[in-house]
């Protein structure tokens, strides 16, 4: 029985209202995208620089060893970078690197996957890590590449809150007000393909929030990149417990999300516009998850996809849940598990253009058990890539 229906107090007939919230949620009948006008973004501090180091050697394959002359790290060829703590918002560059950022301390760093030594590149202020708190999320902006923007979203001492900046440049608020809770505050960060913003929260530790259309709890959101709301509403979807990720499938239309459950089973949901997905009440209306996985052995933090693949970092598991799902989208077999109980709780995951697999662990949150070099980022071969995995 999947968590919709455990959770379900009900199944009367109910449809999530869109109602308004504060002058910015109205009601309406599509959720495309008009462009307000050509990106034009304010002078926000230094332009980025980042980029491979000028010794780095060409990287190897993924999960394949370093050239022992090359100056790279020694050890476990599956290990980019070491001694982290609690690495979350892992993205791949444009130059195939990765920019991850710690949830505590609100360091991002620049990770190579030649296992070149990690690269400070700036710390994001005003960061509150109390309970769930912290730098949670990252997403770059979908004009990177001219405007070297970087999405994040943020915990302060009175809200959560999605801020922009350049490397080294003061963050500006985008989304702010979102409420603040010492448990069930997750949050993720997507661009769609169409250059818009997805927002997941959590609920705060509040079940009621998630089905209030006047909250921004237990939804997820929709903005452009100044924040404002999508066609005028900017709640796209609500009913979750706790988004912890956002990814696009295969198709790069259909959205999808992991949420978190305390006590029932968690989820991968495919989410639609004005839908409602069942937290705490499942209604006959409310959509059934994709898949459930037992809280115990879940506890998802990060979702990517390659084709109909999709890769769920796990942190209660220890492992990678592989997912695929069908052309109906209907998931094929049981998932499989990946790296099981190999590194420890896992969070966050990306797929890089050769295929290669970015994981962060999330020993030091608290609730692991850290070991030597943690926490780590990882780059491996998924055993879906057409190649063998490394373990």
């Amino acid at each position: 029985m999947n968590r919709v229906r455990r959770r379900a107090a009900s199944r009367a007939a109910q449809v999530l209202a869109t109602v308004a919230l504060a002058g910015v949620l109205t009601a309406c009948g599509s959720d495309g995208y008009q462009p307000r006008g050509p990106w034009e973004p304010l002078p926000e501090g230094a332009p980025p620089e980042v980029g491979p180091p000028t010794n780095s050697a060409p990287p190897p394959a993924p999960g394949q060893p370093a050239d022992p002359g090359s100056g790279q790290q020694a050890g476990d060829p599956n290990v980019v970078a070491t001694d982290l703590n609690v690495p979350t918002g892992l993205v791949v560059l444009p130059d195939g690197t990765a920019m991850v950022a710690e949830r505590e301390t609100g360091r991002i760093l620049q990770v190579y996957p030649d296992r070149a030594p990690s690269r400070e590149l700036m710390t994001v202020p005003g960061i509150d890590f109390g309970g769930d708190g912290g730098l949670l999320d990252l997403a770059l902006s979908p004009t990177f590449a001219e405007d070297g923007l970087i999405y994040a979203y943020v915990s302060t001492a009175t809200d959560n809150r999605v801020v922009r900046f350049p490397i080294g440049g003061t963050p500006n608020p985008v989304l702010v007000g979102i409420p603040r809770g010492e448990t069930h505050n997750g949050g993720g960060l997507l661009f769609g393909s169409d250059g818009t913003l997805y927002v997941g929260t959590g609920d705060t530790g509040n079940p009621a929030l998630a089905q209030d259309p006047a909250s921004l709890a237990g939804k997820v959101l929709h903005v452009d990149v100044f924040g404002q709301p999508v066609n005028g509403a900017l709640v796209h979807a609500g009913g979750l417990e706790d988004v912890t990720s956002l990814c696009l499938g295969g198709d790069q239309t259909t959205l999808f999300a992991t949420d978190e459950s305390a006590a029932g089973d968690d989820e991968l949901d495919a989410i639609a516009v004005g839908r409602d997905y069942g937290w705490p009440t499942a209604t006959a209306d409310s959509v059934e998850p994709v898949v459930t996985v037992p809280s115990a052995d879940g506890g998802p933090g990060g979702c990517a996809a390659s084709g109909s693949t999709f890769f769920l970092g796990m942190l209660e598991g220890q492992k990678v849940a592989i997912v695929t799902l069908d052309n109906h989208g209907d998931v094929v077999d049981e998932p499989q598990e990946f790296l099981k109980g190999t590194y420890g709780r896992l969070r966050s995951v990306a797929v890089d253009q050769q295929g290669g697999l970015w994981i962060t662990t999330s020993n030091r949150d608290g609730l692991g058990t850290p070991k030597e070099g943690d926490d780590k980022v990882l780059r491996v071969v998924p055993p879906t890539s057409g190649g063998d995995s490394p373990l």
